[in-house]
């Protein structure tokens, strides 16, 4: 495949996205997939979730007009996106879109596993339902979601360029173009959410292709988690808080950092753009990080776990002062 494809998928799939998204706010569906205020959200009024339609269906037809596509990732996703739509629709049962979500890791991981043993395959089938589900609970804030999709996809791109794999590139580069033109709806004040549709799908992909681009040999297995950090610490410091404490996890809350910091007075737009700052930098980290012998990127995983330590303790020390819980 041609490196011009690098360059025309995305800007394809960028311009399908946004389209779409412009196209779905300018019809009925835009009154029908509404996002009401609830217990956890921070908005006060009801939102059109559509932007994950968009996103996904830009993706969609770009991969299928460039021959991007793989049938051991199209397949899962196809499945994770059509419960994401019916939850958007109508509600599906907790437990119904769990099953959902471990079936399709099963799939993706029996078939892109090199050695899929008992071990491996659970740790795989564990990690990428996860990640499914966290990008779902990180997707709380105006821009946050998106955000993470153009720095962490767009990372991909960039090492799989670098690793000459141009196919792979053009497709993680569209999904961030994608994730991009719904930043232009999405970005505070925003006009849609993208809804399960877009974080759930999200969420899958950000595991599935950093294990596919782990098992081909473009990055080491670090890579991918130091991508997706930013939402991967949050996520998971505030799930491992919230069972010490007892409390039921699958209920509603705004306890993510991110939602503290926009109660202690940041604003949706402020808080962004500290994430976007966050993301950034744990992208050029790991990109760097590649070029290094393994000393150096075990140097560089240490020095990336105490600068993470050293910012969640002065987050908590702010948003105490603050009096947020």
């Amino acid at each position: 495949m041609t490196r011009h494809v690098q360059f025309l998928a995305p800007l394809v799939c960028g311009a399908t996205s946004f389209l779409l998204i412009l196209l779905l706010l300018r019809t009925g569906a835009a009154r029908v997939l509404l996002d009401q205020p609830n217990p956890r959200s921070l908005h006060a009024a009801a939102t059109p979730r559509i932007g994950g339609l968009g996103i996904m269906g830009g993706f969609l037809v770009a991969a299928a007009a460039f021959g991007l596509y793989d049938y051991r990732w199209l397949a899962p996703t196809a499945l994770v996106l059509a419960v994401s739509v019916l939850e958007d629709w109508r509600s599906v049962a907790a437990a119904w879109r769990l099953a959902a979500h471990l079936v399709a890791a099963g799939i993706f991981a029996w078939f892109v596993l090199r050695e899929p043993g008992p071990l491996w395959f659970t740790i795989a089938v564990l990690a990428v339902a996860w990640m499914t589900n966290l990008y779902n609970f990180m997707d709380g804030a105006d821009g946050l979601a998106g955000g993470m999709a153009v720095a962490g996809f767009g990372s991909y791109g960039v090492a799989a360029g670098i690793g000459g794999d141009a196919a792979f590139a053009a497709l993680n580069f569209s999904l961030a173009a994608a994730a991009a033109a719904f930043l232009v709806f999405n970005f505070h004040p925003a006009r849609t959410f993208m809804g399960d549709a877009g974080s759930i799908p999200l969420g899958f992909l950000a595991a599935a292709f950093g294990i596919l681009g782990w098992q081909r040999g473009m990055w080491p297995a670090w890579f991918p988690v130091l991508v997706f950090s930013p939402f991967i610490l949050d996520a998971s410091v505030t799930l491992a808080k919230r069972l010490l404490r007892g409390e039921k996890i699958w209920q509603a809350h705004r306890e993510h950092y991110y939602q503290r910091l926009i109660q202690a007075g940041w604003g949706h737009r402020r808080t962004a753009l500290a994430e976007y700052g966050l993301m950034a930098a744990c992208a050029i980290a790991a990109l760097a990080g590649l070029g290094l012998t393994p000393q150096g990127q075990l140097a560089l995983l240490t020095a990336a776990a105490l600068a993470y330590g050293a910012l969640l303790a002065g987050v908590e020390s702010f948003l105490t002062k603050r009096g947020v819980r």
